[in-house]
């Protein structure tokens, strides 16, 4: 599973054929059936156009996909939240995120040892705490398209937005940023267990979101693009090129909103 899983954050379009002959590669006597097992207990589909991109409960509402031709140049404008595995030395976990496309900023996260809905629930209602999007999207797996979670976003009069099937790049936002928490956090370390997990990741939400500066926000963090201090922070940096002094150079203390 360890290996499965850092291959399918390094090629998320690796189904159970090229997966079971990449581990076949490495020595490992595997077969299609055990690789398919593996990968649903993690909660992993390959990234690609296909009849059945994900599993929901029949009896589920399922809502239109919203995001057709939509230009999203604001905060609040499109949240979305998703699932990743994350191992544990002696186990694994679930870990939900939910995110604003505009800003990339991590607006919660929680984590489950199983797949049941509540822990998506509880990361949604801790997000709309910090505001409320004008479209939710989401992908069709259980734990999104069940009232218990699709009830908490009609009640705050919040379109929902599905992912259609066969779609395969409306999730694009969520992979790039378990890719970048894999590589920069947890493949460097060793979790062993959910308390460690849960302390060590409230770090790294804290530095991705207020620390972190990002290529594709102009080198800013997501937390001045999503609190509209983007601004601000040219201004101080034009500042200093005019006058360099102790007092221009001393960062200015900042307070995470991210729960741990």
């Amino acid at each position: 599973m360890r290996l499965i899983d850092e291959a399918y954050t390094r090629w998320p379009f690796y189904g159970v054929p090229r997966m079971t002959a990449w581990l076949r590669r490495g020595g490992h006597t595997v077969n299609p059936k055990r690789v398919r097992r593996l990968m649903r207990l993690m909660g992993l589909e390959a990234i690609y156009a296909k009849p059945r991109l994900s599993a929901s409960q029949k009896a589920h509402k399922r809502y239109p996909y919203l995001l057709w031709d939509v230009v999203v140049d604001h905060v609040d404008q499109v949240w979305s939240a998703d699932i990743t595995y994350l191992r544990l030395r002696g186990g694994f976990l679930y870990l939900v995120a939910v995110l604003d496309w505009h800003s990339r900023y991590v607006l919660s996260w929680e984590l489950s040892r199983s797949l049941e809905s509540d822990f998506c629930v509880r990361a949604l209602e801790v997000a709309l705490a910090c505001g409320r999007p004008e479209i939710f999207n989401t992908d069709q797996g259980v734990q999104f398209t069940s009232e218990a979670f699709t009830s908490v976003l009609e009640g705050r009069e919040v379109a929902i937005s599905m992912d259609g099937r066969g779609r395969a790049f409306d999730n694009i936002f969520s992979e790039r940023l378990w890719r970048t928490v894999k590589y920069e956090e947890v493949y460097l370390k060793d979790y062993a267990d959910e308390e460690e997990a849960r302390r060590e990741l409230g770090r790294y939400f804290r530095f991705y979101n207020r620390g972190r500066l990002h290529q594709a926000l102009d080198y800013h963090t997501p937390a001045e693009v999503y609190e509209g201090r983007w601004g601000e922070t040219r201004d101080r940096a034009a500042a200093r090129t005019v006058a360099v002094t102790p007092v221009a150079l001393r960062a200015p203390s900042v307070t995470a909103t991210v729960p741990v």
